[in-house]
């Protein structure tokens, strides 16, 4: 990457680096570092940034939750941050800055379609936030929010409707967050009279177990097999 592209970066996130390095980590794809390492040369990928760029992102959209949002419950405020925070909507505002066009890829990861990759995306700009935050030293929350408010703003206003969803539609608008996963529902077992049967069913995620439940109905059951994988993801308690 030439000097040149590296300022036209900072241009358009508005913020240039005292430290450039700390931005150059914040680009270096962890295959990029692997291959480098390989020809005896140290190079740091972003995977310690993107760990403190996620509880960034966290405390800074939570806070412009509670403040913009008064009213509302602790429940809607968890699904407003859940819709602008999720994998999808980061690497949205990835791409809206070209940041992929920046990125250090290894060979393989270059030739895979790294740079329009969603999770690689979303992780990179999750560094991005962390190397500003850390760059700008006392301000560095303050620098951290102009770059994450604006594309949080504009996601709230024009993309997301509150919506009341069930387990399943919500474990299925969970699973489309990466691509090529598949969900299914198998019956498994089920008993008793046709009056008053009972259904077991596994959900299975590219035919992996990741939740089971039982029900009065099979959608009942369906239902409280989600439920299970929503709990197993972390998405409830």
């Amino acid at each position: 990457m030439q000097q040149a592209n590296m300022t036209l970066l900072e241009t358009r996130i508005g913020y240039t680096f005292r430290d450039p390095s700390l931005l150059r980590e914040a680009l270096t794809h962890s295959s990029y570092a692997n291959e480098r390492k390989a020809k005896d040369k140290t190079i740091v990928c972003n995977e310690r940034l993107e760990f403190l760029g996620d509880a960034i992102l966290a405390a800074i959209v939570s806070e412009y939750l509670f403040r913009e949002y008064p009213d509302l419950p602790e429940g809607e405020l968890t699904q407003r941050r859940k819709a602008v925070v999720q994998s999808s909507a980061l690497a949205s505002y990835a791409r809206q800055i070209g940041l992929g066009a920046y990125l250090f890829l290894g060979n393989g990861e270059e030739k895979g379609g790294g740079r329009e990759r969603q999770s690689t995306l979303e992780n990179t700009f999750e560094a991005l936030v962390a190397a500003i935050y850390l760059d700008a030293g006392s301000e560095g929350k303050k620098r951290a929010r102009e770059l994450i408010l604006p594309f949080i703003q504009k996601e709230l206003t024009e993309n997301y409707s509150p919506v009341i969803t069930d387990p399943k539609t919500e474990l299925q608008q969970l699973i489309q967050q990466a691509e090529g996963d598949f969900l299914e529902y198998f019956i498994v077992g089920e008993s008793g009279p046709d009056h008053d049967k009972m259904f077991w069913v596994e959900a299975r995620l590219n035919s992996n177990v990741i939740g089971r439940g039982c029900g009065k109905s099979k959608r009942e059951a369906e239902q409280n097999a989600a439920l299970e994988a929503l709990r197993l993801f972390g998405e409830i308690e």
